[in-house]
């Protein structure tokens, strides 16, 4: 069990749920945010010392009424819509000097996140990272997805690939440089998503290289380039569908052969260790799938290691 850190009285953080599933193929999704509350996210963070603010969720329309829009690009103005409120809220979270802990739904409202922070950044002349952790590759463009969802999308987005409803969502192009970014674990990938990433010049560090080169060594590269002593700090986008399903079995499109529990949390603690994580996002947690909440349960274990929890 983690021991109780030092208090962090003076530091806030301020958790924001998106009950999104219209990025999903899946619904139950939407059901993420409260899952991993009902876990004891807050308790779990406020016994680390911090002070936690929990600003409650981004309105998100349920799908029977959301209007599908293209098949190339699914709910595409409900996404945007909300990932707009989103954005502004994250930017206001930080300029009030507290950390921000997005809690989905699906991936695609990292979409809301990232623009966030870019228009933090922008207004401040900061240079910000990205440690994107995901068994998926979310390099999809509407050009390339097989499928037309948009939880497949945001990495892309992020970087400047895709729709310009979504690439502009920060008023600028790309959200995030791609040579501060890593995508990491990564063990799934569509064809067209692996030529943008060539083409997007992203650092993606796959299972295979985590196997044989263990989770210590890649995290290390990963965050010199995320967490740079030139930069300013990075964001963490955390998709639990990163760890493998037995560990994790309540998510929406599970992908066997992925992280141990253990490794995802040295992974989180990693992490923590360099003091230069700015905001978080946790996403994917799907309680219909899943048995007993195991899975928001790990969550929250994880969470609480991002944010500073230790062995000893």
């Amino acid at each position: 069990m983690a021991r109780k850190q030092p208090a962090r009285s003076n530091h806030t953080v301020a958790i924001l749920g998106v009950p999104m599933d219209l990025g999903s193929s899946l619904r139950g999704v939407d059901m993420g945010p409260s899952a991993i509350r009902i876990a004891g996210v807050r308790e779990r963070l406020g016994r680390l010392g911090f002070k936690v603010q929990d600003l409650g969720n981004v309105e998100v329309p349920h799908a029977s009424v959301a209007g599908r829009g293209s098949p190339r690009l699914k709910y595409v103005q409900p996404i945007r819509r909300a990932c707009r409120v989103l954005a502004h809220t994250v930017n206001r979270t930080l300029s009030a000097g507290a950390k921000p802990l997005v809690l989905g739904g699906d991936h695609s409202i990292a979409i809301g996140t990232l623009a966030g922070l870019a228009l933090h950044a922008r207004q401040r002349k900061k240079k910000l990272g990205l440690l994107w952790v995901d068994a998926h590759g979310d390099c999809n463009t509407s050009r390339t997805s097989p499928s037309g969802n948009i939880h497949g999308m945001p990495l892309a987005v992020a970087l400047g690939a895709g729709n310009r409803l979504l690439t502009a969502l920060a008023g600028k192009s790309p959200m995030i440089d791609a040579r501060r970014t890593v995508l990491f674990g990564v063990r799934d990938l569509d064809m067209g998503e692996r030529a943008n990433i060539r083409k997007l010049g992203l650092r993606a560090i796959t299972m295979r290289e985590i196997d044989e080169h263990g989770v210590y060594a890649m995290m290390q590269e990963a965050l010199k380039i995320v967490a740079a002593e030139s930069g300013d700090g990075f964001h963490l986008s955390f998709d639990i569908d990163s760890l493998d399903p037995s560990y994790a079995p309540g998510v929406g499109t599970p992908v066997p052969g992925g992280l141990t529990v253990r490794e995802a949390h040295l992974i989180m603690e990693l992490v923590a260790d360099t003091g230069r994580m700015l905001s978080c996002e946790l996403v994917e947690v799907n309680p219909v799938l899943d048995r007993a909440n195991a899975t928001a349960k790990l969550a929250v274990d994880l969470l609480e290691s991002a944010f500073g929890a230790s062995i000893l």
